[in-house]
């Protein structure tokens, strides 16, 4: 297994269908109990231990999430406000190293992952077939659709919460 990609590299279903839209819109609402499970219990020193040689603390792991999912909800609400809107994308990585994702507790971006998925999944819960095919501009990855944020996102809270359970089976936590 590659600990960079504990669940494998993002891959679009398939087949996308009605059900499937239903299981990862279920799968990114539960996405902050599952980090917090994750996390539970786990010391500063635990926390600031990187999941992997060369990889992200287990708190830039954190707070990274809510930093990406308040970048894909504004995603998604330009996706279904303008036609073929260019998404910005962000440094990530530059943002990893910032006083607030290297230093800070983590219950702040836990609480801010709470209030961005109970938007994110209001919004998503009231979307119509029709919305999925809405298309954005990803400077990066071309041309994309509502579908792709959908299933990318559900990926990458399974992703980056594997990143800490594999972590803590590893080091027996």
């Amino acid at each position: 297994m590659d600990p960079r990609y504990p669940i494998g590299k993002f891959a679009m279903p398939a087949q996308v269908t009605p059900v499937r839209r239903q299981e990862a819109i279920d799968e990114i609402a539960s996405t902050p109990a599952k980090l917090r499970a994750a996390v539970k219990d786990l010391t500063d020193l635990q926390l600031d231990t990187p999941y992997r040689e060369g990889g992200w603390t287990v708190r830039q792991v954190i707070h990274h999430v809510p930093d990406s999912h308040m970048n894909a909800l504004v995603r998604l609400k330009l996706a279904l406000t303008e036609d073929n809107p260019t998404i910005k994308p962000y440094n990530e990585a530059a943002w990893a190293e910032l006083a607030d994702s290297k230093s800070a507790p983590i219950e702040s971006s836990q609480t801010l992952l709470d209030s961005v998925h109970a938007r994110f999944d209001r919004l998503w819960r009231s979307l119509q077939p029709e919305h999925f095919a809405r298309l954005l501009m990803h400077p990066e990855n071309g041309e994309r659709n509502v579908d792709w944020l959908l299933f990318l996102y559900e990926w990458h809270g399974k992703h980056h919460t594997a990143h800490i359970t594999e972590l803590r089976k590893q080091k027996g936590w």
